[in-house]
């Protein structure tokens, strides 16, 4: 019966490992880490929940005036990845740049309350790892492509606006110097006209002068 026990625990085992919801927990100024595993580009979302000691109720509660510092650091080069300061209850996030170990790191923060002692904390995390970014290389030049061909378009509708542009320009050209020479030749027209009429009224003029002073003589 004892043999049939330990192999069931032994099963179960690797389960127990897989499971990454727990809690633990912290005194004041303790801080708690954990190593993680993580391939290059993956996405972790880490959820967690602070609860104190209350001595009046006798119970673990929420309080808004603790604070809870999070750090992620990757093993390999000692790189911080993230480092922040969250309410006792949210959740965090962060992508691992390179494969390797991480560690993530938990600490509580009491700063408000400096006069009195820190009570015991019970830490609750949930640390959820997301799939590794797919390679989106195909589809970035596939949008690059079409992008490159609108350019292309864009180019060719530019080229032809400055076809007719010029044509626009050619035609309003043409159109001002016939407007000039329009207005020269009834500039030239208008002044032969007086020229004619003027030379009209003086020989009329003198036409009659002579006929008057002929017909004094006679």
């Amino acid at each position: 019966m004892t043999a049939s026990v330990l192999r069931f625990a032994l099963l179960l085992l690797p389960l127990l490992v897989s499971v990454q919801g727990l809690y633990f927990y912290l005194e004041a100024g303790q801080k708690k880490c954990f190593f993680e595993e993580l391939p290059n580009d993956t996405v972790v979302v880490g959820h967690y929940m602070a609860e104190e000691w209350d001595k009046n109720e006798g119970r673990f509660t929420v309080k808004d005036d603790l604070g809870i510092r999070i750090s992620v650091k990757e093993m390999r080069d000692d790189h911080l990845v993230t480092s922040t300061q969250g309410p006792p209850e949210g959740k965090f996030a962060f992508t691992s740049h390179e494969a390797g170990d991480h560690q993530i790191c938990l600490a509580t923060s009491f700063e408000g309350r400096l006069g009195s002692h820190p009570p015991q904390v019970r830490m609750h995390l949930d640390v959820i790892i997301g799939d590794a970014k797919p390679d989106n290389s195909a589809k970035d030049r596939s949008h690059v492509q079409d992008l490159a061909s609108r350019v292309r378009d864009l180019n060719a509708k530019l080229r032809d606006i400055r076809k007719e542009q010029q044509f626009q320009r050619e035609r309003e050209a043409e159109f001002r110097d016939l407007s000039e020479q329009t207005n020269s030749r009834a500039i030239w027209w208008s002044s032969l006209q007086l020229v004619t009429l003027l030379g009209a009224c003086v020989w009329q003029l003198r036409h009659l002068r002579g006929f008057f002073e002929d017909k004094k003589l006679r």
